[in-house]
């Protein structure tokens, strides 16, 4: 054992927030409780089912008193995730299932809630959305907790470590793990489990705490108290690592923390071409806790409000007053920037029981997004009266998902209209002049981009699922990754086709997807004459540093020609050759 833990080792994981950090491993047990089912005679059924509500109160005081100190410490906008975690353990999907299981099978409370749990992750795990799909972590995040309370397992609280520059080797984290770092003590973190898009690893990017997850079995290794490198960027983990490694990190990490700092002095100067062309450079967000990030990095409002969080974890619909609260609250601690929200993006995947969905074989083309939203006007209807009252507080553009025609613009524009004479009923304030537009993600939309501008006030380019519904390629396919191409030039021609349409009828274009946020796109969407790019917040000052060292008229030539090839691999290779050449500093 002593010969292993004086060599050097290497992991690979997932790269879950960028950024190097080195110190010494900290293996905090954050492992699973180990579930057995046991058979419970029918007289002792009312204890165990006294056991498993007295662990579900006892984890409710947790929370209800974690929140209270991240008020104190964090502030109120940092309270979303409790919140989520405490609708969930009220959630009576989870109650009562599981006390259903306690008496109907005869069986331990543990078991029960463990059998539960596996309802909730088999309809998780058929949701195409790597996003939503994700979502689960908090729900075994709220079941752990109830979990550790009945077996009389508690773990150490991630705030009560007092030693600086500690590197958190974990099982598994939560969310609130996340908010009680203190980065003054805590300057990374590693884990078993996780992914890129999981709620954790949002608000580790958030923080900017340097991550990587998805290790599988790091804390296997014997490396607690060793010295560690962390490089969330590549989702390297370095143990023990050599004198060189160690200086050859050190430089890596000063080189890094040094372009950081030069890329944030970018924050409050304009998004703005040598030639005097200005983009708005603005991000996507899920949760409150994101905004912070959005502001110190220059960000200009909020191009891609996802609304489904609101939808997750829960067996009933979430009414109207919520919905305004939460909308109100991201609008107006973004303010006077505006904030794009998407309404309701979900379907046949099944997220809110209330909806009562049929299973279907392909829910990302089934009824989902505005298709289930027109098919169910009282639940589109109050998500719409919740926007429009929000649009009080700031600038609000509101839009729709997946249109495929003009029919479904129109439709939802007449139920917007019935929201709006509501709402003046009612008496009831309301913005009378919010903005309204679409997202262009699936083919037909392209084909009929200048009809479809006529009707909209802006157009909101969702890249993900463009290209995989244009290329047929299923993104999350690992054997398909390498079909996935962004500057394939049915893509280029698709975007081009968006863009002009759009223009001609006098509207703004967004781009909301992935490709936003690569700066090796930029040259190629400034060309294409895209308005308005929204991404993650770390992405703004790179993406806005190229922009500013950009020509748009070079930009335009360099779009025509790239148009001219015949395939992505040749595109790309101009497009990083003439990049290189222009830019290759920005891309250090």
């Amino acid at each position: 054992m002593g010969s292993a833990r004086s060599e050097t080792r290497v992991f690979s994981g997932i790269g879950a927030s960028p950024g190097i950090a080195i110190g010494t491993a900290r293996v905090t047990d954050r492992s699973r409780v180990i579930v057995v089912e046991a058979a419970v005679p029918p007289e002792d059924i009312p204890a165990e089912v006294a056991r498993f509500t007295t662990a579900l109160s006892r984890s409710r005081d947790d929370l209800l008193a974690l929140k209270e100190s991240l008020a104190a410490r964090r502030g109120a906008e940092h309270l979303y995730v409790v919140d989520a975690h405490l609708l969930i353990l009220d959630d009576s999907m989870l109650r009562q299932g599981t006390i259903d299981l306690i008496e109907r099978d005869g069986i331990n409370a543990e078991a029960a809630l463990k059998k539960n749990l596996d309802k909730f992750k088999e309809f998780f795990a058929g949701i195409d959305d790597d996003y939503l799909r994700e979502r689960f972590g908090d729900v075994e995040t709220v079941v752990e907790r109830i979990l550790r309370h009945m077996v009389g397992k508690r773990h150490e609280r991630i705030d009560a470590i007092d030693e600086g520059k500690r590197l958190i080797v974990a099982h598994d984290l939560s969310p609130t793990d996340i908010l009680q770092m203190d980065k003054g003590k805590v300057v990374g973190f590693v884990t078993d489990l996780g992914g890129r898009t999981s709620h954790t690893s949002i608000l580790a990017r958030a923080f900017e705490i340097p991550a990587v997850v998805g290790l599988e079995t790091i804390t296997a290794e014997d490396i607690d108290g060793l010295p560690v490198i962390i490089d969330g960027t590549t989702g390297t983990i370095v143990v023990n690592p050599s004198e060189e490694m160690f200086r050859d990190y050190l430089r890596k990490k000063q080189h890094y923390d040094y372009l950081e700092q030069e890329l944030l002095k970018l924050k409050d100067l304009p998004a703005e071409t040598q030639d005097g062309h200005r983009m708005r450079l603005m991000r996507n967000i899920e949760f409150p806790e994101e905004i912070p990030s959005l502001t110190s990095h220059g960000g200009q409002g909020v191009g891609l409000y996802r609304t489904e969080m609101l939808y997750m974890n829960r067996p009933e619909l979430p009414d109207e007053e919520e919905q305004y609260r939460a909308y109100a609250a991201i609008v107006e601690n973004v303010a006077p920037d505006p904030v794009a929200i998407r309404t309701l993006d979900i379907g046949g995947d099944k997220l809110a029981t209330d909806l009562h969905l049929e299973d279907e074989m392909n829910p990302a083309m089934g009824l989902r997004a505005i298709r289930l939203s027109l098919r169910r006007p009282e639940v589109f209807k109050s998500q719409l009266r919740a926007i429009l009252r929000a649009g009080r507080k700031g600038t609000v553009r509101l839009f729709f998902p997946m249109i495929s025609g003009i029919e479904e613009v129109r439709s939802a524009k007449a139920i917007l209209r019935e929201c709006m004479e509501e709402l003046r009923s009612a008496d009831i304030p309301f913005d009378e002049e919010i903005e309204t537009g679409i997202m262009i993600e699936v083919p037909s939309a392209v084909t009929i981009a200048d009809l479809l501008a006529r009707e909209v006030d802006f157009f909101s380019v969702g890249t993900n699922d463009l290209i995989q519904y244009s290329l047929a390629i299923d993104r999350t396919n690992e054997h398909l990754a390498h079909l996935y191409q962004p500057l394939h030039p049915a893509i280029l021609r698709s975007l081009k086709t968006v863009v002009d349409a759009a223009h001609a009828a006098g509207i703004r274009v967004c781009m909301c997807g992935e490709m936003a946020g690569e700066p090796l796109y930029l040259p190629i969407l400034l060309g294409l004459g895209f308005d308005e790019l929204s991404m993650t917040a770390v992405s703004i000052p790179r993406v806005k540093k190229i922009l500013r060292r950009a020509r748009r008229a070079d930009a335009e030539r360099l779009v025509a020609r790239a148009l001219t090839f015949a395939t992505a691999a040749e595109v790309e290779s101009f497009v990083k050759s003439e990049i290189s050449a222009r830019f290759s500093e920005s891309f250090d």
